[in-house]
C-alpha cells in the first residue's frame, strides 16, 4: 500500500503539534486542507487515525502510520546523504528513547553532532525503553543489558556507574551507626519515578535483601543530585553528576561509595540502521567519554 506524502505529512504534524490548526500553520496550508488530507488517509487505511481532542492524539493505527512516514523520511535522507544530493524536503524527524541520566550526562553532545535531523526524545527508564522499540514507536533506544530487541542491531555502550549518595547531615541523622539494613528500612530515599528500581537494586546487591524504604519521587536528574545534597533523602546518582558535589563535601558515597554499574546498549531498527549510522557513531563515541568499559 502506498501513501500520499502530503497526507502523511499532515498526520505527522497533527500528532507532533497536537491540533489541526497548528499542523496547518506548520505546513502553510489551511486547516480545511489538513482535514481533507486526514479524511482521505483514514478512508485509505480504513480506520480512524486521530483521536480528536485537546491535544489531538494518535490511535494505535495512526501512530503506526506516522512512524512509517518518519521511517521513510529517514531512509530518503540517508540515501540523499550517500549520493551527495540536497534533500528535497526539510530535516528528517527521528524519535528515540533515552534515559534521563544519559541525557543529563553524555547524550546531548552526540545528538548535536548529527545534522539535518529533528529529534523527538522519549524519556524512560533504561529497563523499559526497549518496550518503545518493541511497539515500533521509536527507531532507536538506549536500553539496559545486552539482550537485543527483535529486528534491531545492538551495540554495547559500557556501564553507567551509580553511587548511593547522601549529605553528611542526612547520614548523621539517619545512619548514626553506619549503613545498616534496619536504618535503610526507615531512612527516606529518592526515587526518580515508579519505574526506578536502582535504590532497591543497590540494597539487594549489598545487603542481600529487598526493601522498599519510604521514598520521595523526583523525576529530574539534576534536581535528584541537589535534593540529596540538601538532605531530602539518599539516592543513586550517576557518578558523572555526583563527582563534583562529593569533592565539595556536599555529598558522601555510602558504603565507601560502593557502586552499582548498569550496562547500557544502543539498539537501532535494523531497517533504519544504515540511515542512522552517523548517529550510531556519535552515540558510541560520546558513551566512551562517560561510561565504564
Amino acid at each position: 500500500m502506498s501513501f500520499d506524502p502530503n497526507q502523511l505529512a499532515a498526520l505527522s504534524a497533527i500528532l507532533r503539534l497536537g491540533s489541526f490548526d497548528a499542523a496547518a500553520e506548520a505546513l502553510s496550508v489551511t486547516p480545511s486542507a489538513v482535514s481533507q488530507r486526514i479524511r482521505a488517509l483514514e478512508e485509505r487505511v480504513g480506520t480512524a487515525l486521530i483521536h480528536r481532542g485537546t491535544p489531538c492524539t494518535g490511535t494505535p493505527a495512526g501512530q503506526r502510520v506516522a512512524r512509517h512516514a518518519e521511517d521513510i523520511a529517514l531512509l530518503e535522507a540517508g540515501l540523499s546523504r550517500e549520493l551527495s544530493l540536497t534533500p528535497a524536503t526539510g530535516p528528517a524527524r527521528l524519535r528515540i528513547a533515552v534515559t534521563a541520566d544519559s541525557l543529563a550526562t553524555w547524550v546531548l553532545p552526540a545528538l548535536a553532532e548529527v545534522e539535518d535531523v529533528l529529534f523527538d526524545l522519549v524519556i524512560d527508564d533504561q529497563d523499559h525503553s526497549g518496550d518503545w522499540l518493541r511497539r515500533g514507536e521509536v527507531s532507536a533506544a538506549i536500553t539496559a543489558g545486552g539482550q537485543a530487541v527483535a529486528g534491531c542491531d545492538a551495540h554495547a555502550l559500557g556501564s553507567m556507574r551509580y553511587l548511593a549518595t547522601a549529605s553528611p547531615a542526612f547520614l548523621r541523622r539517619w545512619f548514626p551507626d553506619g549503613i545498616t539494613e534496619p536504618a535503610l528500612r526507615h531512612a527516606p530515599c529518592l526515587t526518580f519515578n515508579l519505574k526506578d528500581g536502582l535504590q532497591r537494586a543497590w540494597i539487594a546487591r549489598h545487603f542481600g535483601t529487598r526493601l522498599s524504604p519510604p521514598s520521595h519521587f523526583l523525576p529530574d536528574s539534576h534536581a535528584f543530585v541537589e535534593a540529596a545534597a540538601r538532605g531530602l533523602g539518599w539516592g543513586m546518582n550517576p557518578h558523572a553528576l555526583a563527582r563534583d558535589p562529593i569533592r565539595a563535601g556536599r555529598l558522601v558515597g555510602m558504603l565507601d561509595a560502593a557502586p552499582l554499574d548498569i550496562p547500557l546498549t544502543w539498539q537501532v531498527s535494523r531497517v533504519l540502521a544504515p540511515a542512522l549510522a552517523p548517529l550510531t557513531r556519535t552515540i558510541r563515541a560520546a558513551a566512551r567519554t562517560v561510561l565504564i568499559p
